[in-house]
């Protein structure tokens, strides 16, 4: 989907309902043992570093979601059964955590005492107070210190009712919000979505702990992340470019930047120019470093790649939080051509190492990383999306991903190949420099895939 911030997704005025978890669902919760299942280490890390910013004094929203429109006139008890039925098929999503001293445990309803809580909120007349609303309603609901941590809500009109949903991102990764649009209309419409039952996030999390659990800080994986932390000065990397950050100062506020990249057919050229080497994903990589050597100087390009952790066909439906990270280190060469082989080379490298979480790699590590932003890194990631249940309606439908934008100090990077072209996202810090050199690397993106694609 186009991923964008709240305020950007065409909203549009109407009566406002909310469906949250109910007060006898949350009780239940309350009273609910321990489920021995463990938490995610991306899970854990997620909740820490939320709890020692906040312990800071700052409160930093960092949930995803998801917005589409339902066309014609909307059947609330339809609705609601399909939002229900949908929350019941992702075991996750009605699971939560309880702080016990230093250990998060787990607990988890049974499908049978959840049920949904339906309030008719009001009518808007105004699109920026409904977004206003909506933005602020989310923060609390969705808060990754509270539990439930998910919300949903409908803006109802005669011709058309707009689906706004946000959650936690312990919760979800952006393949998650991704099916969520062609799920929910599949369910509203009566027809099941799947047959087979679909595999669980929360026994995930348990199989990758235990296979992280067992390795130690002599494990090859550990030793690659040591030499390329020291490589990085003792950090992880961020951007490199100017973000006119003052150093040890306060976590600044951010922003968004969003842009189509290049149409439709400019997106399949790049890609068929890049398909000998990797694919998009690799061209993307090798245009930044070009562009972060004009912009910052910089000869060597060191990040972390986001990869999925589906690595299994079981987990392709499931929600949840399925991403790891793979340690690159691309020393810039002259020309694009070069940039493609020496991004390949490392990816081949590199990717293995994102399936074991990288929050066990630290502490095996002994890097005492404090957590002071929700980022501990800048990213650049690459979605192919057209393969998904539902993407060709995704514009029709005005369907978008929701980023939360509120503060950090990293630069994180979406680009996503949709039916109608490339899609570029950004999380910035709100500096006029982060503003000018994150402008120019669209910019430069954009010419060397359009180059590309016209064989320049």
């Amino acid at each position: 989907m186009r991923m964008t911030d709240i305020q950007r997704c065409e909203a549009r005025p109407g009566r406002l309902v909310e469906f949250t978890l109910s007060p006898a669902t949350v009780e239940a919760a309350a009273a609910l043992p321990d489920d021995s299942r463990p938490p995610a280490y991306i899970q854990e890390s997620h909740i820490r570093t939320a709890r020692a910013v906040r312990e800071d004094g700052l409160f930093v929203p960092t949930w995803l979601g998801t917005a589409f429109d339902i066309p014609g006139p909307i059947d609330l008890d339809a609705l609601e059964s399909a939002l229900r039925a949908w929350t019941l098929r992702h075991e996750t999503l009605r699971s939560g955590f309880r702080q016990d001293g230093d250990a998060l445990r787990r607990f988890t309803l049974d499908p049978g005492s959840v049920s949904l809580h339906r309030e008719v909120v009001g009518d808007f007349t105004d699109a920026t107070e409904l977004v206003r609303h909506l933005q602020a309603r989310f923060d609390v609901a969705a808060d990754a210190l509270g539990w439930p941590n998910l919300i949903y809500a409908a803006v109802v009109r005669e011709d058309c009712t707009s689906v706004y949903m946000a959650f936690d991102h312990s919760n979800v990764d952006a393949y998650s919000i991704n099916r969520i649009p062609a799920e929910i209309h599949e369910l509203y419409a009566g027809r099941a979505v799947e047959d087979a039952p679909v595999s669980s996030y929360i026994d995930f999390c348990r199989i990758e702990r235990t296979d992280a659990d067992g390795i130690d800080e002599n494990h090859e994986v550990v030793g690659r992340w040591r030499e390329f932390i020291r490589r990085c000065d003792g950090m992880l990397p961020g951007f490199p470019v100017d973000l006119g950050l003052t150093p040890g100062g306060p976590l600044p506020r951010q922003k968004l930047m969003r842009d189509p990249l290049v149409d439709a057919e400019g997106a399949a050229a790049f890609e068929a120019y890049c398909r000998p080497y990797g694919g998009s994903l690799v061209g993307l990589l090798a245009a930044t470093a070009l562009i972060v050597r004009e912009i910052g100087g910089q000869s060597v390009y060191r990040t972390v790649v986001p990869f999925h952790t589906r690595v299994k066909s079981r987990w392709s439906e499931s929600v949840g939080w399925y991403v790891g990270g793979a340690p690159i280190e691309v020393t810039v060469p002259a020309d694009f051509p070069s940039a493609l082989k020496a991004v390949r080379a490392q990816l081949h490298a590199a990717r293995p190492l994102a399936r074991m979480p990288l929050a066990r790699v630290l502490a095996l590590l002994g890097a005492d990383f404090r957590p002071t932003s929700p980022d501990l890194y800048s990213i650049v990631s690459f979605v192919d999306a057209r393969g998904i249940p539902g993407a060709e309606e995704w514009a029709g439908l005005s369907a978008y991903g929701l980023i939360r934008v509120s503060y950090g100090d990293q630069v994180c990077v979406w680009v996503n190949r949709l039916h109608e072209g490339l899609w570029f996202a950004s999380r910035y810090p709100d500096t006029d420099v982060a503003y000018k050199n994150l402008r120019l690397y669209v910019e430069r993106l954009r010419d060397i895939v359009v180059g590309v694609a016209q064989g320049v």
